[in-house]
């Protein structure tokens, strides 16, 4: 079985593209600094289930993103309507005086919440420890893009101090395990670190 990690980091212009659009949101916004990374697990011959995950650093806080699919013949699409699904996703830094104050929407476009949750289809709960958060996400059901999509915002604090720690590294981490009919695979994780 090959499995397959990928890291992309922004281009210049693609970078310069979300500074300007963050600016323009909000001018007391520092550079960010983006990265992203995929990870695959092959399906068969022509089918591979990727993990995607994005994160971004800027103004004291750090956002993050995932999402989930298929990918057919080079193309992404959505996971199957009978699909069940776990993702994990690990939020820390290197440095291990940092807390991470975290909140997260699942599905993306629910309200933000920072323990757990039922919204429809999708379950979630989140697990913190002194310098890491875990949010945990269980999908049922599938068919759009948008189910399988996580987002939310990390604050990192000082774990003696509770002030911003912006000096350190922001790593966000992703897996998921798929389950439709004939299916039972989980990607490797694929990580984005990124810093202020």
């Amino acid at each position: 079985m090959n499995v397959k990690v990928t890291v992309h980091r922004v281009t210049a212009a693609s970078a310069a593209a979300v500074l300007t659009a963050t600016a323009l949101m909000s001018p007391a916004t520092a550079v960010a600094a983006v990265n992203s990374a995929d990870a695959f697990v092959p399906v068969d011959d022509g089918t591979k289930i990727q993990i995607h995950v994005t994160a971004q650093c800027s103004g004291g806080a750090c956002t993050f993103n995932t999402a989930a699919n298929l990918v057919v013949g080079g193309n992404p699409v959505p996971l199957p309507p009978n699909t069940w699904a776990r993702e994990n996703i690990t939020l820390r830094s290197s440095d291990r005086l940092v807390y991470q104050d975290v909140s997260y929407s699942a599905p993306t476009g629910a309200p933000p919440i920072n323990r757990g949750s039922w919204n429809g289809p999708v379950n979630s709960r989140q697990l913190k420890s002194q310098n890491s958060a875990l949010v945990s996400v269980t999908f049922n059901g599938g068919g759009t893009f948008e189910e399988f999509m996580v987002d939310g915002t990390s604050l990192p604090l000082d774990v003696s101090t509770g002030r911003p720690r912006t000096q350190s590294n922001f790593i966000a981490c992703a897996d998921i395990q798929v389950t439709y009919p004939g299916v039972n695979l989980t990607t490797p994780t694929a990580c984005a670190t990124t810093n202020f």
